[in-house]
Formats: structure tokens, C-alpha cells, sequence
């Protein structure tokens, strides 16, 4: 049968606002992205559909910004790396339990990302969702808005699609594919506890030390190069195991397992990554709708069990969720060059480098921490869709396939991305020239110039 439609009456749709540099979406990626604009001086409009900046950090709660750091880790710098410097000297972030990086406080961030939007003299839009593009032949000019204001129009000079799954991408006509809802990563919902006994807890830690080998138990089999075997893990798995065998929780919710972020003095654990969703499609608001009730309730069921099995739960309880379902993959962009699995495995490099990213890939049954000084160079051209002009794309949508994906998706590498974008976004303003025709060196000199590493 088919989809019934209204027609809906032509309207006039107000501008209500014009910039040089608008940027869709305000997680890490975009964050980044209209920051590193804003200090190469053209006006900056940061677009963001919730009530604060930060996306997947405070939206979603996924503190470990960069939990993957060790000693031999290389460092990407730039506005990543300030995200965390600037999170510890406003008192957002403490010790990250595996690693050595800090763990974001997903409330403080939103104060952070507050700052430093706001001394960049960025224009911020909240409360505002995009809906479709504006479109000057093959080149895009801006976007339509709606809000509790109703429908309006922002008008740009060039756009950055931050959105996390290539909307702004998609609907201006760029190529676009979206992973199979059968292979795509699951999604997760986050949460935080209260009324765990520190000293308890850790000692239940010390006595029974969980390791990544670990994580090949329940549901996954994990993939590593053997180094990470033996690797500390905040890894919790045993006790609902045990929840299952007891009865608790119904044997199919063997995907209920993961890590825990830090504890804290006053009782709090946060970054709870338990709850593991497969067949949750991002794109899809009836699928989004489902499996955030679904994580909601397997959250709960996890609870119960740290409560019954877990030395320093007896009395946890939960303190909140994240205010949304986080996403791992749907939709990336064909990019006019899509990275491969070879070359985040491989070191890849490339002469239109934006930024590094060190050896980490995490996700479709791989876990690779860096560890040895590896790492690859992330081409700007994976930002640069096909068929639409004045648009790049950062974030997690950028072009790559699967093993590729799950290195770039990752939060750091994402900021990492996002600069890169917003560098060549401004520049590309400033010298009137076309995004694809933008001077690379020029770029890499300012991406360099603003304290990130492109070599």
C-alpha cells in the first residue's frame, strides 16, 4: 500500500541569521570544527538540536575522551588536546581508571564547551534542528531550521556537516552509504551510579584484575595484535554472568557487559558503557525510540546485578542516564577519498594530511590500542564530499570503510578531523577559492600554527 502524504502549503521562509562558517552539530567533532574557524578570523555559527555543546561527551555521557592513551601513545595536540587541558583546569576532569588520560565530567564539560565557544566569538544556536539544505544549483548556502520559533533559514558561505550521521550530506545530495542495520555497531545507553563504597569496590578490583582478553567472553570475540591481553581493563562482566546462571536477567541479554570510567570519593561511579544495543538503526527516530526504553531497562537489570555480585554495590543506585542513546555508525559520506582499513592499520600517509591519529581502532570485533608510537595521518580530502560544493563533513561520517570507521569514529580523532575542516573551511572564505581548490600547505601551516600535528 502506499505512504499516504499532505500536501503542505509554499511558504516564505524567514533568514534569520548569515555567516560565514555554520557548523551542524557540536560534539567533538564540530566543537572543534567551528573553534578552529573562529581563530583563523571569519564569522562562525555553531548549530547545535539539544541545550548544549559537546555531543557525544555531554549529551550522551561517554567521558573517556581519550582512553586509549598510554606511554607510548603520540599525541594528536591541537583543540583536542586543549578540550582535556582546559576540562582539568576547570575542575570537569579527573584520572581516567585505564589509562593516561582524564575522564571528562559530562555535566562540567557543558560549562566548558560554553567557555570556549564563547571567547572564540562564536555565534551560538541551540534549541534548533536542522531539516533540510539550501541549495544554489550543486552548491550548498545554507540550512533550513526548526524550533519552538518555528521554521527559518541560516544562510553560509560554506558548511560543516557534524551531525554524526552525513544528514546535512545526505539530504544536499552527496553520496552517501549507511552501514547494514545487521552489521552496524551497537548502540549504547550510558549511565552514571551513586552509593558505591570506593574502598570496597577497588578491592574487588585488586583481587580479581580483569584484562582486554577478557572482553572475548559473553557475546564478543574480540580481535587484538596480543599486546593488549594482558593490559588492565575496568572490565565488568562476571557478575552478570552470574545474574544469568541465577536467573536474573534472561540468558539473551548476554550482551550486557563492559566498563566502568572511575569512582569517586563521594560514592559516584561514572561512564557506566554496560548496556550494548545491536539492530539500533541512528536514522531511524521509531528504532531510536525503542532501544533508548530498551537500554533504559536493561541499565536497570545491570544495576540489580552489580547489586547482588559486585563488592561495593550493595547499595548503588542509579544517579542519571545520558540525555541520549549514543550512536557508534549509520551513515558515512563517499568522500572524494574514502580511507581504508590498510591504511589505519598500516600507518597510512598522505601529502593533503589535516592531523594524526595514533594507532587505535576499536569496534566490528577489533581492539587495537597504541602503545608502540604508531600512528596515521588523516587526509583532508575523506572530508570533501562528491557532488556538492561548499560543504566538507567531520566527525564520525567521514569517508572510510569498516575497519577504517573504527578508528575515526572515535571522539579524539574526531576533534582531530573537525580542526582540519574548520581551517580549511575559513581559508577557503578568506581566498574566495572553491573547498576542493583550497591551498593545502596554507592549511597544514595554520592547522600547525594552531598547536596540532599533521606530520
Amino acid at each position: 500500500m502506499a505512504q499516504k502524504t499532505v500536501d503542505e502549503p509554499a511558504r516564505q521562509t524567514p533568514v534569520i541569521h548569515e555567516t560565514d562558517v555554520l557548523v551542524v552539530g557540536s560534539g567533538p567533532g564540530g566543537l572543534a570544527a567551528a573553534l578552529a574557524a573562529a581563530r583563523e578570523g571569519v564569522s562562525v555559527t555553531l548549530l547545535e538540536r539539544f541545550g548544549c555543546f559537546g555531543g557525544n561527551i555531554t549529551v550522551v555521557g561517554v567521558e573517556g575522551f581519550a582512553w586509549y592513551r598510554h606511554e607510548k601513545t603520540v599525541e594528536s595536540g591541537g583543540i583536542g588536546w586543549e578540550f582535556e587541558e582546559r576540562a582539568k583546569a576547570m575542575g570537569a576532569a579527573v584520572p581516567e581508571s585505564q589509562s593516561l588520560s582524564y575522564e571528562l565530567d559530562s555535566e562540567g564539560f557543558k560549562l566548558v564547551a560554553d567557555a570556549l565557544v564563547e571567547e572564540a566569538g562564536i555565534h551560538p544556536m541551540l534549541h534548533r534542528q536542522f531539516v533540510a539544505p539550501i541549495m544554489d544549483g550543486d552548491a550548498i548556502a545554507g540550512v533550513v531550521v526548526e524550533s519552538k520559533a518555528g521554521r527559518e533559514a541560516i544562510l553560509a558561505r560554506r558548511v560543516i556537516d557534524a551531525t554524526g550521521d552525513a544528514d546535512v550530506a545526505h539530504r544536499a545530495g552527496a553520496p552517501t552509504h549507511k552501514t547494514p542495520v545487521e552489521e552496524m555497531q551497537a548502540a549504547s545507553v550510558m549511565f552514571h551510579l551513586a552509593g558505591v563504597d570506593k574502598r570496597a569496590f577497588m578491592a574487588g578490583v585488586a583481587a580479581d584484575p580483569q584484562t582486554y582478553k577478557d572482553w572475548s567472553t559473553g557475546e564478543w570475540e574480540v580481535e587484538t595484535d596480543g599486546k593488549e591481553d594482558a593490559m588492565f581493563s575496568p572490565f565488568l562482566r562476571k557478575p552478570f554472568a552470574q545474574a544469568i546462571d541465577e536467573g536474573h536477567i534472561p540468558a539473551h541479554l548476554n550482551t550486557i557487559g563492559g566498563t566502568w570510567g572511575a569512582v569517586h570519593d563521594s560514592g559516584e561511579m561514572t561512564y557506566m558503557n554496560l548496556v550494548h544495543l545491536a539492530g539500533c538503526d541512528g536514522t531511524d527516530p521509531d528504532s531510536l525510540t525503542r532501544f533508548e526504553i530498551e537500554g533504559r531497562r536493561q541499565a536497570m537489570q545491570a544495576i540489580d546485578a552489580l547489586r547482588r555480585y559486585t563488592p561495593g554495590c550493595e547499595g548503588v543506585r542509579l544517579r542519571n542516564f545520558g540525555m541520549s542513546i549514543g550512536i557508534r555508525d549509520t551513515r558515512k559520506i563517499d568522500a572524494v577519498y574514502n580511507m581504508t582499513e590498510a591504511d589505519v592499520r598500516h600507518e597510512g600517509r598522505f601529502d593533503d594530511t589535516i592531523g594524526i591519529y595514533p594507532e587505535f581502532i576499536d569496534g566490528y570485533g577489533v581492539l587495537i590500542l597504541p602503545t608502540t608510537g604508531r600512528y596515521m595521518q588523516i587526509p583532508y580530502r575523506a572530508m570533501l564530499p562528491k557532488k556538492v560544493e561548499n560543504l566538507l563533513v567531520a566527525g564520525r561520517a567521514i569517508g572510510g570503510d569498516r575497519i577504517a570507521h573504527a578508528a575515526t569514529r572515535n571522539m579524539a580523532c574526531c576533534a582531530v578531523a573537525g580542526q582540519g575542516a574548520g581551517v580549511a573551511a575559513a581559508l577557503s572564505v578568506k581566498a574566495g577559492c572553491a573547498l576542493a581548490d583550497v591551498d593545502i600547505g596554507r592549511v597544514q601551516a595554520a592547522i600547525e600554527a594552531q598547536g596540532a600535528r599533521i606530520h
